[in-house]
């Protein structure tokens, strides 16, 4: 069972190259049922960050290999729930990060998330 949602559209979900990973935005999708199961928002938050960690764990990575990590968010007012995932998914120091307040996203899905990772 591959860990990793498949993409909804021409693109990859991630590329490396000499040790540098990047992401395609990763949605909240379960990628047992490929749909949005998150019901509260920090569902949502909690299974891009999974999607994330399958990604990293295919090519032997982990979080600690996250150099930037870039979040668009439908509503900006959930940016607290967010960190609070973050907080407890990474160790300081801290990787860079954006964060976007977008009208809309892929799937009606309420976050995506990026990352750049090396190793």
């Amino acid at each position: 069972m591959n860990k990793i949602p498949k993409s909804i559209g021409p693109y990859s979900a991630y590329r490396i190259k000499d040790n540098l990973l990047i992401t395609s935005g990763q949605l909240p999708i379960n990628p047992e049922t490929n749909s949005i199961d998150g019901i509260t928002f920090e569902d949502q938050v909690k299974q891009s960050f999974d999607n994330i960690e399958n990604i990293l764990e295919s090519e032997n990575m982990t979080f600690e290999d996250i150099l930037k990590v870039k979040v668009f968010l439908t509503d900006l007012d959930n940016f607290a729930a967010v960190n609070k995932v973050m907080k407890e998914l990474f160790n300081e120091p801290y990787p860079a990060r954006t964060a976007f307040e977008v009208c809309k996203l892929p799937a009606d899905g309420q976050i995506e998330v990026e990352v750049i990772a090396y190793k």
